[in-house]
């Protein structure tokens, strides 16, 4: 399962050329790619997914779905442990029609698109 979950952007800085930000979700801190939410300062709230800020949101939206989240158990936790840069156990992607990273494309049978 993913889930946006709403953090706190404590710090933000820069990493290979990509705004990234330190960001508290309720005591859990994570590093997160600032790059879709170029305003966010420290102190606002965005919405993370899979290790990306894709919006943000303002503080009592933030609060409460924390608090909707939380009443659900570990389940912020687990979702925590397996997202964004560092993660300490990535997902695991595994489709036969995706190259391998660095290996050539090849072409499906037939010819691939347009034929």
């Amino acid at each position: 399962m993913c889930l946006g979950i709403p953090g706190k952007v404590i710090e933000i800085s820069e990493v290979a050329g990509l705004p990234m930000g330190r960001v508290d979700f309720g005591g859990v801190r994570k590093e997160a790619c600032l790059a879709y939410v170029p305003d966010v300062k420290p102190g606002d709230y965005v919405i993370v997914h899979v290790g990306f800020a894709i919006s943000q949101v303002d503080e009592e939206e933030a609060l409460r779905t924390l608090d909707l989240l939380d009443q659900m158990g570990d389940l912020v936790e687990q979702e925590l442990a397996t997202m964004g840069p560092g993660m300490s156990a990535p997902a695991v992607m595994d489709d036969p029609a995706l190259p391998v990273s660095g290996a050539p494309a090849t072409a499906p049978p037939g010819g691939g698109l347009g034929t």
